[in-house]
């Protein structure tokens, strides 16, 4: 079920990644809100407007770049404001905001693979026109929303995990950990692309993220009826 064009291509990926980041921005602030801290909702980001949430190099550009490369798909919006300082119990809730975000990604690749299954509906058949589209997409909205949950699930700043570690460490140790966070952009660039380009067997997406977002994703087709 792959399309044989650029067109198509990134029509049945792009699309998929856009819905799973902007619903993953959209549930930190969420919580966030629930938890005390209103940020999110005074900027107008707890809403499922892409546009409030783009992000030109993270969630167009790169995309469309590894669409058209046939790279693993993956990338990010603009990150929804959450301020500690302003939650009830800024260690724990930040802990379970940062959560929200891969937590949802795991809900919506669920119910990817259930409509995955509906639409197949057991029949074996390879869909044709509108179905097929419509299969390709929820697939990989599957693959995406897993992808990004384990990924965003790495247990350095700048991702999710980063700041559940920083919930458990003990505070001293959580305060220089924090620090971090300010080279949030160097760390992605040398962990996405210096890493894998000078020590490949020390790719990190290609070596563990990949392997466990596959295992995930092949488990959830098979809890559907999919599986081989």
């Amino acid at each position: 079920m792959t399309g044989d064009n650029i067109l198509y291509d990134i029509a049945i990926w792009l699309v998929p990644l856009v819905v799973a980041i902007v619903f993953h921005e959209v549930a930190h602030g969420v919580v966030a809100n629930h938890f005390g801290d209103p940020t999110a909702a005074d900027q107008g980001r707890l809403t499922f407007n892409p546009l409030r949430h783009v992000d030109p190099v993270g969630t167009v550009l790169l995309p469309l770049v590894l669409a058209i490369t046939h790279a693993p798909i993956f990338g990010w919006a603009r990150p929804v404001p959450v301020r500690a300082e302003r939650l009830r119990n800024p260690r724990v809730h930040m802990m379970l905001v940062a959560l929200a975000g891969p937590g949802m990604n795991l809900l919506l690749a669920v119910a990817a693979a259930m409509l995955v299954a509906l639409l197949l509906g057991g029949s074996g058949q390879e869909p044709q026109g509108a179905a097929a589209f419509l299969t390709d997409n929820l697939v990989n909205f599957l693959l995406i929303n897993v992808f990004l949950a384990i990924f965003n699930l790495l247990p350095v700043p700048p991702f999710d995990g980063g700041h559940v570690v920083e919930g458990l460490l003990p505070r001293p140790w959580a305060a220089q950990y924090a620090r971090l966070g300010r080279f949030a952009f160097p760390i992605l660039v040398v962990l996405l692309l210096v890493v894998p380009l000078l020590f490949p067997q020390a790719n990190v997406v290609a070596r563990v993220v990949s392997p466990i977002a596959t295992f995930v994703a092949t488990g959830l087709l098979w809890l559907v009826g999919l599986g081989a």
